[in-house]
């Protein structure tokens, strides 16, 4: 399993009041937006954006980042060695497949494999 990108998580009220303000920041526009499980999700520069009510957003406020891997299949291997516990997945999600996973110390993140 190869770490492709990480991704920081930004958690927000708005995706619209939210958007302009990462456009002009990272000089990028917006490379996927899509409904996902009560919120909206959209992925910009170095950023995924998760938007929602408190509410919908309190499932996933736990998770610190995004790590893109070229495949989940070596996860349960990563996580059988240094320790820590697959909460969730995976999964199938709009972008390909998914993960969740508590490490020692207490970090959660969500891994992602996307579909070709």
């Amino acid at each position: 399993m190869k770490t492709l990108a990480t991704l920081a998580r930004l958690y927000v009220d708005d995706m619209d009041r939210a958007l302009p303000a990462l456009r002009e920041l990272t000089g990028e526009d917006t490379r996927m937006r899509f409904p996902y499980s009560g919120v909206e999700v959209a992925g910009i520069g170095g950023f995924l954006v998760v938007a929602g009510t408190d509410e919908a957003l309190a499932p996933f406020r736990d998770v610190q980042s995004t790590v893109l891997v070229d495949n989940l299949d070596g996860l349960q291997e990563l996580v059988d060695t240094h320790g820590g516990e697959i909460l969730s997945g995976p999964n199938q999600v709009p972008t390909g497949r998914n993960a969740i996973v508590r490490h020692p110390g207490g970090v959660t993140f969500e891994y992602v494999e996307h579909a070709a």
